[in-house]
Order: structure tokens, then sequence, then C-alpha cells
């Protein structure tokens, strides 16, 4: 499933913007691959990437909560610790049972299913938080 950078995803804090459409864009040349047959030569690269960029990001929108005493940190953080303990499930089965088409399809529906559904809850009330209070 592709997953696709519309301005309704959009925080209006360029700094995590641009990280999100990173990560839109890395997750859309593991979909590209998938389709072109090619997707279990990409997983480990993908899987890295993410865990990777996700401590990175994650890092950022934290910075900025503890900065401004977001109020609502805790779930915050509570929702990018699950999505680190979704990257390590991938992460598991992948070493566990190599890079099936279950593990691919996994990638794609779970991480683009997470990044919407965060973006739009909880990256958007941080953003409006943050611009609410004329701190960014």
């Amino acid at each position: 499933m592709a997953i696709q950078w519309t301005e309704d995803l959009s925080t209006g804090i360029t700094e995590i913007d641009n990280q999100h459409k990173e990560m839109f864009s890395r997750i859309n040349e593991f979909h590209q691959a998938c389709k072109l047959g090619k997707g279990r030569e990409k997983v480990r690269e993908t899987i890295k990437f993410l865990e990777e960029y996700a401590i990175m990001h994650f890092s950022t929108e934290e910075n900025y909560m503890k900065r401004y005493n977001y109020p609502d940190y805790d779930s915050h953080k509570i929702d990018h610790q699950n999505f680190m303990k979704i990257i390590n499930n991938i992460k598991e089965d992948f070493e566990r049972e190599g890079a099936g088409v279950a593990l691919v399809v996994n990638i794609n529906h779970m991480i683009v299913e997470w990044l919407h559904k965060h973006i739009r809850r909880v990256d958007k009330a941080l953003a409006k938080f943050l611009r609410d209070k004329s701190r960014i």
C-alpha cells in the first residue's frame, strides 16, 4: 500500500513535516520494490532505516514536547514506544522467518496505517499546541 503525503498531513512545523516526508518516501521505495517483486531484497534495508530514523524523528518531537512543557507528552511518547515495538516485532519476524510475503505485507500495512493515524491524531495535536502558544 503506497503512502501519499498530502497537505492534510502537514503539521506546519517544517522540521517535523520534512522528517515525515522522508519516512513516506522510504516506505514508497519499499512499496515500489514490492510491486517489482524485489520487496524481499529491500526488507532488511527498510527495517534498519525505520528503526534508526524513527529514533531520530521521535527524539525531535520529544525535544519539542519537553522544551515547551507539552501536557500530553506521556501519551505521545507511549505512541512512539508502540511504534518501536512494531518495528522490533517486524525485525524479530524477519530474523526468525526471513523476508516472506506475509512480512512484506505486514511492513506495508502496519507502518502505513500507524503513520497516518499518528500524524493525524497525535502529531497534529502537538503542532496545534505549539502554534497556539506561539512557540513555533
